[in-house]
C-alpha cells in the first residue's frame, strides 16, 4: 500500500518511489482508466469512483468506490450536479483516506455528465488541504453534445471554471480533435485518446520515479507548479537526428486543448540513450523557448540510459496559460490543428 513506510532507522526508506493512483470519476472516467490497466502502468494503483453500480462493478480496477448507496441507490446521478456533491460530501472522509495517501492522484473525467462534473472539482480542492498532488484529466465532449444539449454545457463551463480558477496542473483532452480518426470503428476511436493519455501519464511518471543524470523528482515537480499557474504536459518523442522537431512533435500530436501565454514557464525532462550530447540538448532546449516565446523559468533534466538509443523523449509541464483557455476552447468548434501557441 501506498503509505506503507520502510523502518526510518534505515537510508533506504529515502529512497521509496511515490504512491501514485490514477482515478476514474463517473463512466467516461472509469472506462479510461479502464482501457490504461490493460496497456499497462507499473507501480500504479487503480481505482474507480461513480454513482452507478452496475458500470462500477465493471471496471477492471484494483479498488471501487460507490457514491451515494442511500441517497442514489446505486443507479447514477442522472446529470444532477448538486446530488453527486451532496453523496460526495458526506463520504469526504472516506475518499479522503482512500486517496490522500497517495503522492500523485489523476483524477479522470468526462465533463457534462454529473458525477465526474461535479466530483472532479470538489476531490481536486479536497485533496489539496492535503500533501497529495492532485492532477485532473478532462474529456472535453463533442461540441455537437455541447450544441444540443444545454444542461450539459451548464455542467462543462462550471467544471471548467472552477479548474481553471485553482490553476495547477490540468489536463484538457478535447473529443473534437479525435476527428481526425473518424474512419475508425467508435470504440477504436477512443482507444487512440485512451493510449495518449497513457503516454502522458506513463511519461509523468517515469519522470518523477526513475532518478535521471540532471534529477526532476517529485518535489521539483510541486515547486515548479506552485509558482507556475494554469500548467499542462506535453509529451513527444523524435528521431535523435533532429532534436530540433522534437518539440513540434509533442505539440502537433497532442489533444489537448490550450493557449499559451507570454513567458510561459517550463519544467522539460529529455530522455534518450547513452549517445544524448550536450549539442542535442542545447537544441532541444532551445526549440522550446521558440515555442513557448521566450519563457520566464525553464528547469530541465536529462536521463541518459545504459545504450545508445536513436528515439529521444521529451516530457515538459508548462505553466502560465491564459486565463479562460479551456473554456475558450469548449465555446467554438475546436481546431484540428496543432495547439496554438500565444
Amino acid at each position: 500500500m501506498p503509505n506503507e513506510r520502510v523502518s526510518s532507522d534505515s537510508w533506504t526508506a529515502l529512497a521509496i518511489t511515490p504512491g501514485i493512483a490514477v482515478v476514474g470519476l463517473g463512466g467516461a472516467g472509469s472506462e479510461a482508466v479502464h482501457d490504461l490497466v490493460e496497456l499497462g502502468i507499473p507501480g500504479v494503483r487503480t481505482l474507480a469512483v461513480n454513482t452507478d453500480a452496475k458500470h462500477l462493478s465493471r471496471m477492471a480496477v484494483e479498488e471501487r468506490i460507490l457514491l451515494g448507496q442511500r441517497s442514489l441507490r446505486g443507479r447514477g446521478s442522472g446529470g444532477d450536479r448538486t446530488r453527486v456533491l451532496a453523496a460526495a460530501e458526506e463520504a469526504k472522509e472516506e475518499l479522503l483516506r482512500r486517496l490522500s495517501p497517495f503522492e500523485i492522484v489523476f483524477l479522470l473525467a468526462g465533463l457534462g455528465g454529473g458525477t465526474g462534473s461535479a466530483l472532479l472539482p470538489f476531490l481536486v480542492r479536497a485533496l489539496r488541504t492535503t500533501e497529495t498532488l492532485p492532477i485532473p484529466v478532462v474529456f472535453l465532449p463533442f461540441q455537437v453534445e455541447l450544441e444540443t444539449n444545454p444542461n450539459r454545457r451548464e455542467n462543462v463551463d462550471a467544471t471548467v471554471g472552477e479548474l481553471e480558477e485553482m490553476g495547477g496542473l490540468l489536463l484538457a483532452l478535447a473529443n473534437e480533435k479525435l476527428r481526425r480518426f473518424e474512419r475508425l470503428p467508435i470504440n477504436r476511436v477512443f482507444q487512440v485518446r485512451n493510449a495518449y493519455l497513457h503516454s502522458l501519464v506513463a511519461s509523468l511518471v517515469d519522470m518523477v520515479e526513475n532518478p535521471s543524470q540532471l534529477n526532476v523528482d517529485l518535489a521539483s515537480l510541486k515547486n515548479h507548479l506552485r509558482d507556475a499557474g494554469l500548467s499542462t504536459l506535453i509529451v513527444g518523442e523524435h528521431h535523435i537526428s533532429e532534436p530540433d522537431r522534437l518539440v513540434q512533435a509533442a505539440l502537433s500530436e497532442s489533444l489537448l486543448d490550450f493557449h499559451i501565454a507570454d513567458h510561459a514557464s517550463v519544467l522539460a525532462h529529455l530522455d534518450g540513450g547513452s549517445n544524448l550530447t550536450l549539442r542535442t540538448l542545447d537544441r532541444v532546449l532551445h526549440a522550446v523557448r521558440r515555442a513557448v516565446g521566450e519563457p520566464a523559468r525553464l528547469v530541465f533534466g536529462t536521463r541518459m540510459r545504459p545504450e545508445p538509443r536513436e528515439v529521444v523523449r521529451l516530457t515538459a509541464v508548462v505553466g502560465g496559460l491564459r486565463a479562460r483557455t479551456v473554456r475558450d476552447a469548449v465555446a467554438s468548434p475546436a481546431d484540428l490543428t496543432p495547439i496554438l501557441a500565444h
